[in-house]
């Protein structure tokens, strides 16, 4: 029995992200201002998306 074309994990790693990780948000917020330390990390505001975030491989 032979495995699907998507489920290659070499597949995984070439794929773009559209959703920022809370960690990758924050650091945007901060650079832009929005954000201080101590404020609630929960309920952030929208973030564009610089171009698009290339997945990372584990």
């Amino acid at each position: 029995m032979s495995r699907h074309a998507s489920l290659k994990v070499s597949a995984l790693g070439n794929q773009n992200r559209s959703v920022l990780k809370r960690s990758e948000r924050l650091d945007i917020l901060k650079f832009e201002r929005r954000w201080k330390d101590g404020d609630n990390v929960t309920g952030l505001p929208k973030t564009k998306i610089p171009n698009k975030v290339k997945a990372k491989k584990k």
